[in-house]
Formats: C-alpha cells, sequence, structure tokens
C-alpha cells in the first residue's frame, strides 16, 4: 500500500457526517422513540446474537459514509486497503457508502434491530452520540478483543472509555475528529484563541454555530469552562440562554450543517464552529483559514464501528476492525480521509515515509494531535435518554428546526 496524502486535492465533505437532529421525519421519530428509551425496543444480552457463520462463509456486509474510506487515484471504484484486507484474510466485503445521515440510518435499520431480526449488515459507522443509542437499546453485540489484539493495544487512550461505552466493549474508533473554531486569519486580522472571540463586537453578523444539538452543545460549554465529561442540565440551560442573546443581537449569523464551509470560503463568515477534517481540505486551497482549539478546551468525538444485533458474519466483522487497528494500515487510511487518527502510533509510520507530503502528515496536529492539543480535548458525555426531549426541543427552537 502506498502512502499517498489527498490534502492538495480537496475532496467534498461527505453528507451529514456530524449530521443534524431532524425536526420532524421518520428517522428523527425512531430517534426520539430510542432517546425516550422504550422498552418494547430494548433486547436483552441473550437475544443479540445469531449463529455466526463467518468459519464457512468468508464475507461480510461493511455499510459506511461517502467518502470515509480511502481510493485509488486511477480508478475511484477501487479501494486499496480493502482489497488488502480480502487478499490477507479470504474475506469478501461488501462495502456500501449508504449512511448519509445519522438518524435516517437510524431509521433505515431500526425496524429489524427492535423486532429481533436480522440487519442485512454486519458492521456500521454511526457518530458516537448515535451509537450512545444502540447501545442503551441493547442493539448491538459485545465484541471480542481477544480476537483484536491490535484495538486492545493501539486504540488511542482518549477514545476508549466513553461514557455510553466505559471500556469501548461495544464500539470501536474508525475515525475520530475535533470541533473547534474555524475562522479566516486574513479577514479576522487577528489570532482567535478562546470561544469567547466568537462574541467579540467586530465579528457581529459574521459568526456561525452548528445547528445540530450534539454537534454544538459541548465546544459552547466548554468557553464557560464546564468540565463536559461531567457536564450537568444547568450547564446546559446556560449556553441556551447565551446563544439565544448572542441571536438576538445579531451576532450570530445563522446555524449549519456541513455547509459553514461555503460561508468560510465565501468570506461571508469570518469565524465559526468547525470540524477538524473539513479545515485541513480548505486550508489546500486558502492558508488563511485557520483551525483552533481553544485555551477553554474542545470537543474529541468519533465516528465509530459496531457489530448490531444478529449479525451473521461477526467474527469476519472482528477481523477487518482489527485490520484497520494495524499501523501502518492506520497510516494509509488517514492519509487519505485527513481525520484525527485514532491509531496514534501511524504516526511513525507516516513520519518514516519516503514521501514527502506523507511526511509531512505526520507533523499535522488535526491528524495527530501533539502533547499540548491532547491536554485540552475531551470526550463529552452524551446527553442521556431522559434529557433528549426537552433538551432537543429547547435548543431546535434557538436554532429554527
Amino acid at each position: 500500500m502506498s502512502l499517498t496524502p489527498k490534502t492538495s486535492t480537496p475532496k467534498a465533505s461527505a453528507p451529514s457526517r456530524r449530521s443534524l437532529l431532524r425536526a420532524l421525519g421518520g428517522g428523527a421519530a425512531l430517534g426520539a422513540l430510542a432517546g425516550c428509551g422504550v422498552p418494547a425496543a430494548y433486547v436483552a444480552p441473550g437475544d443479540r446474537a445469531a449463529a455466526d457463520l463467518s468459519a464457512r462463509d468468508k464475507r461480510l456486509m461493511f455499510a459506511n459514509w461517502p467518502l470515509y474510506i480511502d481510493t485509488d487515484d486511477k480508478n475511484p471504484n477501487r479501494r486499496p486497503t480493502l482489497e488488502a484486507f480480502e487478499k490477507r484474510s479470504g474475506i469478501t466485503v461488501d462495502y456500501v457508502e449508504e449512511i448519509n445521515d445519522n438518524d435516517e440510518f437510524f431509521g433505515k435499520i431500526s425496524p429489524s434491530l427492535m423486532n429481533h431480526q436480522q440487519p442485512g449488515r454486519d458492521l456500521i459507522v454511526h457518530s458516537d452520540w448515535m451509537c450512545a443509542r444502540y447501545v442503551r437499546l441493547g442493539w448491538v453485540q459485545e465484541m471480542d478483543r481477544a480476537a483484536q489484539p491490535n484495538v486492545a493495544r493501539y486504540l488511542d487512550p482518549l477514545l476508549r472509555s466513553p461514557a455510553f461505552d466505559p471500556g469501548r466493549k461495544y464500539s470501536v474508533p474508525w475515525q475520530s475528529g475535533i470541533t473547534g473554531i474555524a475562522y479566516n486569519r486574513r479577514k479576522a486580522g487577528r489570532e482567535i484563541r478562546t470561544v469567547s472571540d466568537l462574541w467579540a463586537r467586530d465579528l457581529k453578523g459574521r459568526v456561525t454555530l452548528l445547528s445540530g444539538l450534539d454537534e454544538a452543545f459541548a465546544l459552547l460549554m466548554q468557553g464557560n469552562g464546564v468540565d463536559i465529561t461531567r457536564w450537568k442540565a444547568a450547564d446546559f440551560d446556560r449556553i441556551c440562554d447565551q446563544v439565544e442573546r448572542h441571536v438576538r443581537s445579531g451576532q450570530i449569523r445563522r446555524f449549519t450543517g456541513n455547509d459553514y464551509t461555503k460561508d468560510l470560503v465565501s468570506g461571508d463568515v469570518v469565524a465559526c464552529q468547525a470540524y477538524s477534517g473539513d479545515v485541513i481540505q480548505l486550508q489546500a486551497d486558502n492558508p488563511d483559514i485557520r483551525f483552533v482549539v481553544p485555551e477553554e478546551g474542545a470537543e474529541l468525538w468519533a465516528d465509530t464501528l459496531m457489530i448490531p444485533d444478529r449479525a451473521r458474519h461477526k467474527a469476519n466483522a472482528e477481523q477487518l476492525i482489527d485490520f484497520y487497528y494495524r499501523p501502518e494500515v492506520a497510516a494509509e487510511l488517514a492519509a487519505w480521509v485527513n481525520y484525527v487518527c485514532p491509531v496514534p502510533a501511524a504516526q511513525d509510520v507516516l513520519a518514516a515515509s519516503k514521501d514527502k507530503e506523507s511526511a509531512a502528515l505526520a507533523e499535522n496536529p488535526l491528524i495527530f494531535p501533539d502533547a499540548t492539543m491532547r491536554k485540552r480535548l475531551a470526550v463529552a458525555r452524551d446527553i442521556t435518554a431522559k434529557e433528549r426531549t426537552e433538551f432537543t426541543k429547547r435548543w431546535n427552537g434557538i436554532v429554527g428546526l
């Protein structure tokens, strides 16, 4: 496998990778059902597994987001790391880019899971806040870590034990990222270092926030000095009060999904909440665009692999997950997707590359956060089922969803 970075040719942002919470629609309705923790939807541990066909049926079905795996420069239908896994393992992978929104895909797969039926997929990827719903509902199977030595050895310590899945029994990060602040240094005329800098008078009407509750709240709390690993309802109420004031004053231009990148590139917005992986791509065309982990801290999140209930190729899926935790494979994937790599050991692989651009990626703190940045990163406690209905109603009222 060759380490060919993609920073020189920015790719389109994957649609809704950190998706909006929807106010209406089937996906949102099912999301609300899970958020409320409806007992009928819960699956007990003894009902989660089906006969595993992996030993005699060497295949698996892997559902992922678009543009979230390395592809061959000459043939985008070829995926080098996936082909390497198939050759090494003898397992054929049916790789489908069918996840465009967390709630939408939850709605698509939930009928089979709540009715104890085979989901037709052996491996799925969701943002951690949505993974929390699956874990609470008992819709995913515990993985056999004895069969995953690379995960056990190489998974980033910062991602090892989120509140929704202590010890990562049911989930393993595919890629990670940081929610921080992006800004145009030339248009701002100064550095932006803190969350409170967003509220400066000279930025009035030129600031955007993310519209999704799960995407937005943690960074804003950190701006208030809150430890997001143990935040409380009062902390949420406080940021809602603050955001409402900034909406009324005209400080906030609008709330966005992934389309904040267009505003930043056009110059309509000077500073905004943003994802680290997106900004790496934007910087390739405009070096004036910067990404900052605020002095108060930033949220570290992950898009995460899970094996749904009654998947028929569980062992094959576990083998694929462990393959991607080999440092040389993780390095290949990181060089293409440009998100925070959940395998810190991949940094040394890239650093040793004879390709100068690949070696340079090893020094990029938005792919491999340095020690100083890591001290300011935290994984937020997820919104509980009890909190979600009330919190979503208030936040959506502010955002206008």
